[in-house]
């Protein structure tokens, strides 16, 4: 596949593809809340190890991912820097110790504490976002709704989160749609313009593509309506995978994983890892 493939359900046979979609969703949202409740280093280490076997396992390669990942290094950095703006002693304020690395101009100081909590956000970028991403390239959007439909959910609830699953491709078509329309026009967009160019370039598809988008949920929400969806209490579907063996398997993990970070919540007496004190 190559780098500019649209990122959405890719088909392969693999060990997290066979998996429920029911699993998947829940794995991905235990995952992602012990990884944000958490800051104990230790924990945070073995969760980012954890999702990125299970990355190797899924076999995401990296040219499909590429652009995505550099959005999201980009927002990543400047999350980390905007944090340090704005809260340069936020470190010192959590750990309740001051080692100073370097003095800088004014409140704008370099300590352990506060590189050490930057540190731990770092980490859980590695933590939250591989289960994202598999989760979104490895689940069959309609087996999800099914499988979310079998456990109670109301079936119209499931099928707006497939609809939703479906769209992130559709959506990125039509960006891309646009923005080739304006590099024909002459707006450059690509690699070889500066970068501020390419973000304000950026920025100006915005506009068609919210009209782009309100469009196609008009559609939808016409055909749906000519079909009479929702007049009736149940419905049928075309994709339905039960649990099996290896979805009890991979949810028991998971929920060890939790476990064990909410275990050293109550060992750090918080959501934090302290080192600097004995």
């Amino acid at each position: 596949m190559e780098a500019n493939s649209l990122l959405g359900y890719q088909a392969k046979k693999t060990p997290i593809h066979r998996l429920s979609g029911l699993t998947k969703l829940l794995s991905f949202l235990l995952l992602s809340v012990i990884g944000m409740i958490s800051y104990d280093t230790r924990f945070l280490l073995t969760m980012a190890l954890f999702s990125l076997i299970i990355f190797r396992v899924a076999r995401i390669r990296y040219r499909e991912i590429v652009v995505v990942l550099k959005f999201i290094a980009f927002f990543s950095v400047l999350n980390l820097l905007a944090v340090y703006l704005f809260a340069p002693e936020y470190g010192v304020t959590i750990y309740g110790t001051r080692h100073v690395i370097f003095n800088g101009v004014g409140r704008y100081t370099l300590t352990q504490e506060q590189l050490f909590y930057e540190a731990n956000l770092l980490i859980k970028y590695f933590v939250t976002i591989p289960p994202g991403l598999i989760f979104l390239l490895t689940t069959n959007p309609s087996e999800l709704a099914s499988s979310i439909n079998r456990i109670g959910v109301s079936y119209k609830f499931a099928y707006a989160i497939s609809l939703a699953l479906r769209y992130i491709p559709d959506i990125q078509g039509d960006f891309r749609t646009i923005a080739k329309a304006q590099q024909a026009r002459g707006n450059e967009l690509s690699g070889k313009a500066p970068l501020f160019q390419r973000v304000r370039g950026n920025l100006t598809i915005a506009i068609p593509l919210i009209f782009a988008s309100l469009d196609r949920i008009e559609t939808i929400s016409a055909a749906m309506e000519l079909r009479r969806f929702g007049k009736k209490k149940g419905r049928t579907w075309l994709i339905a995978k039960p649990l099996q063996t290896a979805d009890y398997i991979a949810l028991a993990v998971v929920g060890v994983l939790c476990l064990g970070g909410v275990a050293l919540l109550v060992l750090d007496h918080g959501r934090f890892y302290n080192p600097f004190q004995g």
